[in-house]
């Protein structure tokens, strides 16, 4: 009993109460004391045993104290007991009902049953020995501010406008940096691309393929815009011919032909901030015929546009997409795009070009549309 110590029932900070149970009797030891038929409280922290008549008078013994708890049977017709046994008394511990014991531990009976609960959560507690845990600190209250009429809220609104005038700045001074660094990132991409066509270095015709695809993506330096050329045909005219540039290692990587929707995409990402709407990028391309770039534009009949090299002519094409139909069989759209890396739509509008030439004919079933060498022309 000397681990006990008085208490005035209140709990300290970060201490949460677990259960209670009536009709309590302690024993110090094996010997009877005063305190009968209370009311003992498990909180996180303490064991809070309360008289049920005298409400004030209370005694806890710190949970820290207890070195291990277990329940006991003391046969029929006995009350059920709890054992706790006990660490040595700290010195300098507050005053409590009794300075010192000769025993180690203290049974607790249970006159009303429920012994099997509050063992139950009194194990847990010891498990868990939140008692331990730092108490948080209190979270401060922010001032309220204090209301000033109007001259009050124009003083806001204008520490409101400096702090934005301020943040603007920073974003466009961090945006300028970026613009630098990418122009620098471009020219290093080209001065690599140089390296790699003139076979320097010991790097692989797969890492070469590779590389380019990845350096000839980083960007335009320099784009066109209608700020710099104007807004008529002469700001076209030089657009086609930066695309033309830009575009023209790209498709040869790619068959010789390039969806205009897959271009598009390419060159709204080269360009960076200055992006280009569809309108302009169809009359740009309609100009490459007309100042001999080695590109132009083409429409199929299933109103897919496509840019494709001048030099590899329709011929070619339909030559080559013959080959392969007679060394496969039969090709379906997804079967072509596969084989020679080309969108579908792309690959389903040569297919049906082929028909239209009468080097393919069409097989349309359940299971999709397939085309299959042209026997009857070649038959005959």
């Amino acid at each position: 009993m000397d681990r006990f110590q008085w208490s005035n029932g209140a709990l300290v900070q970060g201490e949460i109460v677990v259960t209670q149970q009536s009709g309590i009797k302690i024993y110090d030891g094996s010997e009877k004391t005063q305190f009968e038929k209370g009311l003992l409280v498990l909180t996180s922290h303490h064991l809070l045993w309360r008289d049920a008549v005298r409400k004030s008078s209370a005694i806890a013994l710190p949970l820290e104290s207890i070195l291990y708890a277990e329940e006991v049977s003391e046969g029929r017709g006995k009350s059920q007991k709890i054992v706790l046994h006990l660490l040595p008394a700290k010195p300098g511990k507050p005053a409590g009902p009794t300075m010192s014991s000769v025993h180690s531990y203290i049974r607790l009976s249970f006159k009303e049953a429920g012994e099997t609960e509050f063992f139950r959560c009194l194990s847990e507690e010891l498990q868990r020995k939140r008692w331990e845990r730092p108490v948080p600190s209190a979270v401060k209250e922010k001032p309220k501010e204090i209301r000033a009429g109007i001259v009050g809220i124009e003083r806001r609104i204008e520490e409101k406008r400096k702090e934005t005038d301020t943040t603007i700045s920073k974003a466009f001074k961090d945006l300028n940096k970026l613009m630098d660094k990418a122009k620098e990132m471009v020219n290093l991409s080209k001065t690599i691309t140089n390296k790699i066509k003139e076979r320097q270095g010991s790097i692989t015709e797969n890492e070469t393929v590779q590389f380019k695809s990845y350096l000839l993506s980083l960007g335009i330096d320099n784009p066109v815009t209608r700020e710099t050329h104007g807004s008529g045909s002469n700001y076209h005219k030089e657009l086609a011919k930066q695309l033309a540039e830009f575009l023209q290692n790209q498709i040869e990587e790619n068959g010789g032909m390039m969806a205009l929707t897959d271009a598009y995409c390419r060159i709204n990402r080269a360009r960076g901030m200055e992006l280009l709407s569809p309108d302009d990028l169809v009359d740009a391309c309609k100009q490459f015929e007309n100042l001999k770039c080695p590109l132009r534009l083409r429409s199929f009949t299933s109103g897919v546009m496509v840019i494709e090299l001048i030099s590899k002519g329709e011929e070619q094409v339909m030559h080559e997409l013959e080959e392969l139909l007679e060394n496969q069989g039969s090709l379906s759209a997804n079967d072509l795009s596969k084989l020679i890396g080309i969108s579908i739509s792309l690959a389903k509008s040569r297919l049906l070009a082929a028909e239209d030439s009468s080097k393919a004919c069409r097989d349309e079933t359940v299971e999709g549309l397939r085309f299959y060498p042209n026997k009857f022309i070649t038959a005959s």
